[in-house]
Formats: structure tokens, sequence, C-alpha cells
């Protein structure tokens, strides 16, 4: 059960926009407080280390998690995949957005019931419990009962956040420009826009519902994975309401065996390659709390479904001819797999392409090894230092088709997930028979 403390979500565009505006008021007092204390110190304050103070970056976490929506997702977004290019301060405290929101107040959540299932919503449960289990980004997370006693895990989206996201993208990616964190000439318009595309579709809650149903169908047989039941006549647009599936938090399962670790892993990464190659269908948020182990049945339950994402069947392919090359080591195979996803830009000079293939080709050493040891790996602080060479002394800031960029994010996420749980994965026994 969550312990943030509730506050009021704020509903309109007028709130939302005073409550950044008055978070960059704050952010620039706390840069004018840092700017003094280091030139008092006989330092010339640099803009990042004056922006990016244990002071602000706390700032920045606590107004995202009061904002909710689109706000405090891209502030998961940019702890998830940014990774060990923050400092360990903005790291650290960003991190907290991935898995804890602040609930919203009870008069507000009443009023969401009463708008989606009537004034006697009540008599559909034998109980409803008020304190949520969890709170995140788009909505918290309620245990309830059933009129026939099943119980259930009812989640209610946060009033206002669907109608505030392109607002709140716009404006975050305006605070991110003016704050020095972008690199200047770095287009990120399309992204932009395929974020508020993809929020606006984690925002419909009947949307998450029919991915939910599909993937039930596609791990029918599967035994390793448990998913939740849908009951589609308490859910709507606001609200998803799914049979309670009980399981411990992934990141508990590190006092667990090697063994069972190792599997639980393994099946992630199969699970992905299944997605890919075969389902052309992935859930693309590498969030960890969207991820359960029940202990007694010893399965994986996979809990969120509002990031699907599908995949045309030339970006399938170009992924299964990319991992061709990288076992093989054939770079002009790889080279013609990029093209094929869309990753290169017309302008790339053969410098920056083969740094890309270098990079590729480090990102993939997990596949040269009979069993990955994520534990002792250092490929993390490997790849942020090429990536960094990339972009500073070769100047490429090319954005990757969208379609890469949140397939490598779901593959960074695992990533991270197995060196959490010091994982032993065979990855390359898992892929080959996908290739």
């Amino acid at each position: 059960m969550t312990t943030a403390k509730s506050s009021k979500v704020p509903t309109s565009r007028l709130a939302r926009f005073g409550s950044l505006a008055s978070l960059a008021g704050k952010v620039a007092g706390g840069m004018l407080a840092e700017g003094a204390r280091q030139l008092a110190q006989g330092q010339k304050p640099a803009l990042q280390q004056v922006l990016l103070t244990p002071a602000n970056a706390k700032r920045v976490t606590q107004q995202l998690a009061h904002m909710r929506g689109a706000a405090m997702k891209l502030g998961q977004l940019l702890s998830m995949d940014a990774g060990d290019l923050l400092p360990p301060a903005l790291s650290g405290i960003l991190s907290q957005l991935r898995a804890h929101g602040s609930p919203m107040l009870p008069a507000q959540l009443a009023a969401m019931l009463k708008q989606e299932w009537g004034a006697d919503w009540q008599r559909q449960f034998s109980h409803f419990s008020f304190a949520p289990l969890a709170a995140a980004s788009i909505g918290q997370v309620h245990a309830a009962n059933h009129d026939n006693g099943r119980p259930l895990a009812v989640k209610i989206q946060y009033p206002g956040i669907s109608t505030s996201i392109d607002s709140d993208v716009d404006n975050v990616a305006t605070l991110l420009r003016i704050s020095g964190l972008l690199p200047q000439g770095l287009a990120i318009e399309p992204l932009l826009a395929e974020a508020k595309q993809q929020l606006h579709q984690e925002a419909d809650y009947l949307q998450e519902a029919r991915y939910l149903q599909r993937y039930q169908q596609l791990l029918a047989a599967d035994q390793r994975y448990l998913l939740p039941a849908l009951y589609p006549e308490l859910s709507s647009r606001h609200i998803l309401t799914m049979g309670f599936v009980d399981g411990v938090a992934l990141d508990e399962l590190r006092q667990q065996p090697q063994a069972l670790r190792d599997t639980v892993m393994s099946s992630l990464f199969e699970l992905l390659f299944l997605e890919i190659f075969r389902f052309r269908l992935v859930q693309t948020d590498p969030n960890f709390a969207n991820y359960r182990y029940n202990l007694t049945s010893n399965q994986l339950v996979l809990l969120d479904f509002g990031a699907c994402r599908d995949y045309s069947l030339t970006v399938s392919d170009g992924y299964r001819q990319l991992f061709r090359g990288l076992l093989q080591q054939d770079q002009s195979i790889q080279l013609q797999a990029l093209q094929q996803i869309g990753y290169f830009s017309t302008d790339i000079v053969p410098g920056q392409q083969q740094a890309v293939l270098d990079l590729v080709s480090l990102a993939a050493e997990p596949l040269q090894q009979a069993e990955y040891d994520f534990a002792v790996s250092d490929l993390a602080p490997r790849m942020r230092d090429a990536g960094l060479q990339l972009s500073t002394r070769l100047r490429y800031w090319h954005t990757p088709p969208v379609d890469a960029l949140f397939l490598h994010r779901k593959m960074a996420g695992l990533f991270l997930l197995a060196k959490q749980l010091q994982a032993k994965v065979a990855v390359r026994a898992l892929l080959e028979p996908f290739l």
C-alpha cells in the first residue's frame, strides 16, 4: 500500500502551467544561490553544476509527482533512459518517480468513481478500499472485492490527465531546452509528437484493455506467464478493472536463489524476443513495477499494457537481420539492417556511421557469451562513454527512429533489471531460435 501523502491533482491547463512556472522559478532561485556560493569560493560556476543541485533535483521530483500525468511520465523517462548520464543526485531522486506518485485526495477519488460508475457504484462491490495500493504517473490502483467476492485491482485515472498531455509535454520540453539539458541542434520534435501519441494511448484504459486481451490470447498456452482477468463491465476510458493477481515485486527476488533469479530474467528476455519476432507487439515500458512474481505458482506476473506498440514486418525483419549480423560479427549485414529499420539520417558521414556500428556491436556484448553475468557487467558505463563520444566528438545528434527508440528503451530496462537481480542469462541461446 502506498504511503505517499495525498494531494489534489491540478486539472486545468492554467493550473498545470502554473505548477511548471512555479517550478521554473524555484529552480532558477536555486541556481542563483548555488552560483553565488561557487563564486564566493572562487569557482567559475558551470550551468549544469548550478542547475542539477540536490535541492533543485528534489524540487523537480516533488513538483512532477504532484502534477502526475505527462509531466511526471517525462520525469520517469528521463530517469530511466538517461541512466548513468545524469549526476547521481538527480538520477537517484528522479528514479523515485518510477514507482511512486502522490495519491489524489479522497474527494477527487469519490468524484471520479461517481462520474464513471454512477451514484450507486458501491452496489457492484462487497468491499472497496479508498487507500490506494499504488500511485503512479497516470493513475492509482485500489483493491476491491466484486459483489461475488472475487478480489479485484481497480486502476483509476487522475482527473484531467488525458486533456493535459499535449501542453504538459510542450511545457516540460521548453523547460529542458532553456535549462541547457538538451544539446543544441538535437531535433526532438518527432520524439515529442510520438511521446504525446504514446501518452494519449496510455491514458485510454479501453485501449489498454484491448492490449491485455491480445496478450491473454498470445500467451494462453505458455504457463510461465500469469496475466490478470479483465472485467469489461467495470471498465471505461478512465477506469480499468482487473482480477487481483498476487506476487512480489521483482526487486524483492534479490534474496531468492540464483537459479530463480536466472529463470525470471530468462523468461523476460524470451518474452521480448517473442514480442519482436512473433507477436510484433511489444510492451515498451521497462518500469520494474510492471512485473511481479508469484512464488506459489512460479509464474511471472504481467501487469501493465498501456505502453504497447505494434511493429511492422519491415522493422521486425530488420531486427532479425541485425541480430544475425551481430552473431556473425558481420558489419555489412548490420549496416543493411539498420538502414531497413530507418536508423541512419541521410547526411551521416562515414566516421559517424562506423561509430554507430561500433556502438551497436558493443551493446550486443551479452550475445557473445554462452552465459552473460549481469552482476559483474560494466557495459552500461561503457555504452555511456561511447554514446557521449559519438555525440560530442563526432557531433552526431541524430534522433533514432521512434520504433527503435521505444524498443531500445525496453532492452535497456531489462538490462538494468538483470543487473539489479544479479542474474546470469544465456541470452544468445534464447535468441537463436527466433533467427
